[in-house]
């Protein structure tokens, strides 16, 4: 079913079905657009949203106890929040938003719940995919359309351990960042281009960004707009765009397309983790490189994020015999 913008039952509707925001001295949250949509194919709110997470204190992405997802972002058109939950009975995505960029996200909100995607497309060739992709028929590959968000923490990722990158995500935006529209409480939107741009080389360092990776995001926030071009290009040649920045390669141009243009092929070569799982999952190779991880996988091709997807949502991985990544192995991927 097409989904419309609905307006909240006790506010005033305008021309377009948009709903006035209160001015701020009202005494109640602002109402939001709103927006119905019923997906084609089942979908589990919590797998497809949730690589958009940056760890548990991520301060653009929360969860409540009712199951919605709340995600704030920087739209094209400005800051937006939005709340998205499923009525499993029904089969409806139910979506509020807030803000400059409320009706791009709710325009969006199909390709960010996975319409764009085809999980028909796969074909399990191994008996342990077969089994994770029947248990897992609610798996959606999201499609946000917006690139920065997606490689700036990227980059803070890079050979860095997720702890630390996630601190530093959270930090950079809590302090530079917005408060985001709407009732979204402790929600912020990250920092726009020119924020990001002039942020002192001392607040880097006391969030655990060496030079390498900031030089990264500072070269990349240059040219901003030419970045989220690539959100609208097949998958490899966004990798490509991506990939003109120094600092930026493989890896983080895969981990930003695989969210910012819903890539299911998109391989995350260069990971700490992963060949060993992938060569553990599907040819019981626990020292398996970058290269016999993409020899795995070739038989997807096309799908072999998703592949990855299912490996690691199967939990088959190796048991851990090297130590942990340590907290600063720093560099550029």
């Amino acid at each position: 079913m097409a989904g419309r913008f609905l307006p909240r039952p006790t506010r005033t509707t305008v021309r377009g079905g948009h709903v006035p925001v209160p001015a701020a001295r009202a005494p109640h949250p602002p109402a939001g657009l709103a927006r119905r949509w019923t997906p084609d194919a089942p979908t589990d709110l919590g797998l497809t949203l949730g690589p958009l997470r940056r760890g548990a204190g991520d301060p653009t992405f929360r969860t409540t106890p009712d199951g919605s997802v709340w995600r704030a972002t920087r739209t094209p058109v400005g800051p937006g929040t939005l709340r998205v939950s499923l009525r499993p009975s029904e089969g409806v995505a139910e979506a509020e938003a807030w803000g400059p960029g409320a009706e791009w996200l709710l325009d969006r909100l199909p390709q960010l719940l996975g319409a764009e995607d085809d999980p028909g497309a796969f074909t399990p060739r191994h008996r342990l995919l077969a089994a994770t992709h029947r248990r897992r028929p609610g798996l959606r590959l999201t499609r946000t359309g917006l690139v920065m968000e997606s490689l700036i923490p990227s980059i803070l990722e890079q050979k860095v351990t997720t702890d630390e990158a996630y601190r530093a995500w959270r930090l950079l935006v809590r302090k530079y960042g917005e408060p985001a529209p709407g009732p979204g409480d402790r929600l912020h939107v990250m920092p726009d281009a020119r924020t990001w741009s002039l942020i002192p080389s001392w607040e880097w360092h006391r969030a655990g960004v060496d030079n390498k990776r900031a030089a990264t995001i500072l070269r990349a926030v240059k040219v901003a707009r030419r970045m989220e071009e690539a959100a609208s290009m097949e998958s490899r040649q966004a990798q490509e765009r991506l990939e003109l920045i120094p600092g930026i390669g493989p890896w983080t141009s895969a981990e930003t397309v695989q969210r910012s243009n819903g890539s299911p092929d998109a391989v995350s070569v260069g990971d700490y983790h992963l060949p060993s799982i992938v060569g553990y999952a599907l040819a019981g190779d626990r020292t398996a490189d970058d290269a016999v991880m993409l020899a795995l996988l070739e038989p997807y091709a096309g799908q072999r994020h998703r592949a990855a997807r299912l490996i690691l949502l199967s939990g088959h991985i190796p048991p851990r015999r090297a130590p942990r990544m340590t907290p600063g192995n720093i560099g550029a991927l």
